[in-house]
């Protein structure tokens, strides 16, 4: 399932909000506990000067009993409201006789009652008693309080505000220094279909530097290593095509050499046949056509022998384990100082002419290698016929492959190749004791009667 995934501009713009946010926040508490104590200080203030007046009012009633009451509400009057404080007369019954007017600062606009409750201070309600009339003081916040709000309303405005700008601002920022990872997209997007012709600048920005020269060195080394492997399918399509024209050489020359140069042979060996029967009375004569049907046979046999070679007529007609049988005789009558043992199992059904003919090079190869570098004593070839597999193994008791042989010493190349080029195995193992084994395994289609035997099997 796939999900949705943010941008990295959002998600750095959502975290620089956040703590932003965050720092509003405890701003606005440390704001509120400040103010809520400045408004306590400021109200008990103006309640200490409330309560002094009122006692000198209190005691000046008091000493003047007749007129301290009449004089008493006329200084009240003129007063007017006391500053944080509400001031009431009652009468002795309880009638309220007077209570002072409402403030004439922000008229008729009070603080949200949530917030006047956390800000409003608690102070006591004071008393005083003037003969026949009880006064009451009571603190009155609700303006510090009213301010307080505006003060908040005001200054959360402009932070969000602010913070608003700062968001705006870091997008901006994030978007301008996050821009070049659109190229570093673009770039990689190519380099995943293959073309790396696209190079990255250099941003000015440590981390976008170094991830643009870390790319540039990898399309680099990508493209250098491009187009070594398109030389490479070059070369080894050039190989390949150089191979087909020497088989196909090999065949025109194995051709001529029979048709020829066979038939030649044949001729003179006919004609000193036919010499050598009419010339019993001519011992000179009859020596020398003797001689002739000699040389003749030698010669037939060094151009079978070199037909054998240039092309194995028995792979062409399937019969592959007589084909390894006749060349390893072929080998050993030119190697005599290295004894071979061939051991091959019956063909079951044609192989094919490059299934088989690649077995033979495989085979020459090998031998030829053993002749050369091995300096083996004996040597022993394997040929066997597996369901859906040829197998095949040439051991030697020599001196084994060196650990880092030089390129086209052993032919290694050209047998890995054809292997290759049937979708085989080809396996070199040197034994601690010295020795090598190399094993080859072909892909071959599998014959009725292996078919059959396999059902019943």
């Amino acid at each position: 399932m796939h999900t949705r995934s943010t941008t990295l501009g959002t998600r750095v713009g959502l975290v620089l909000v956040a703590v932003l946010a965050l720092v509003l926040l405890a701003g606005t508490g440390w704001w509120v506990r400040e103010t809520r104590k400045s408004i306590h200080e400021e109200v008990l203030a103006a309640s200490h000067v409330a309560q002094q007046w009122t006692t000198v009012l209190v005691s000046e009633t008091l000493r003047d009993r007749a007129d301290g009451p009449e004089r008493l509400m006329a200084h009240l009057r003129a007063v007017g409201r006391l500053r944080a404080n509400q001031l009431e007369v009652h009468a002795p019954d309880g009638t309220r006789l007077y209570v002072s007017p409402e403030s004439t600062y922000k008229p008729g606009r009070f603080a949200p009652e949530w917030f006047a409750e956390r800000m409003t201070p608690t102070l006591p309600v004071r008393h005083f008693d003037a003969g026949d009339r009880q006064i009451v003081l009571r603190p009155d916040a609700s303006r510090a309080v009213l301010d307080a709000w505006d003060d908040l309303a005001a200054g959360l405005g402009t932070a969000l505000a602010l913070l608003l700008i700062v968001a705006l601002a870091a997008r901006f920022a994030l978007h301008r220094a996050l821009a070049p990872l659109a190229q570093i997209d673009a770039a990689l997007t190519r380099g995943a279909d293959g073309r790396f012709d696209l190079r990255l600048p250099g941003y000015r920005v440590a981390e976008l530097d170094r991830v643009a020269a870390s790319y540039n060195r990898l399309a680099d080394t990508l493209d250098d290593t491009r187009a070594q492997n398109l030389r490479l399918e070059e070369d080894q399509a050039f190989a390949r095509a150089v191979q087909a024209r020497l088989e196909e050489e090999r065949r025109v020359i194995a051709r001529e050499l029979h048709d020829e140069l066979g038939q030649a042979i044949t001729a003179v060996r006919a004609i000193s046949g036919a010499i050598l029967q009419r010339s019993d009375n001519q011992p000179q004569l009859h020596g020398s056509a003797q001689a002739i049907l000699a040389m003749t046979g030698q010669m037939q046999d060094g151009v079978r022998a070199i037909l054998q070679r240039l092309r194995p007529a028995s792979a062409d007609a399937g019969q592959l384990d007589r084909a390894v049988a006749d060349y390893c005789r072929l080998w050993s009558g030119h190697h005599p100082d290295i004894r071979i043992e061939c051991r091959t199992a019956p063909a079951n059904a044609p192989t094919g002419e490059a299934l088989g003919l690649t077995v033979l090079r495989l085979l020459q190869e090998s031998l030829t290698n053993v002749a050369r570098h091995s300096g083996a004593t004996q040597v022993e070839v394997r040929l066997e016929f597996q369901p859906g597999t040829i197998a095949l193994e040439v051991r030697d008791n020599g001196r084994g492959l060196p650990p880092d042989p030089r390129p086209g010493r052993y032919g290694i190349t050209g047998m890995r190749e054809r292997v290759a080029d049937l979708h085989g195995e080809l396996e070199f193992h040197t034994s601690p004791g010295g020795g090598l084994r190399v094993s080859a395994r072909l892909p071959h289609p599998i014959s009725s009667e292996e078919s059959l035997h396999g059902l019943q099997s």
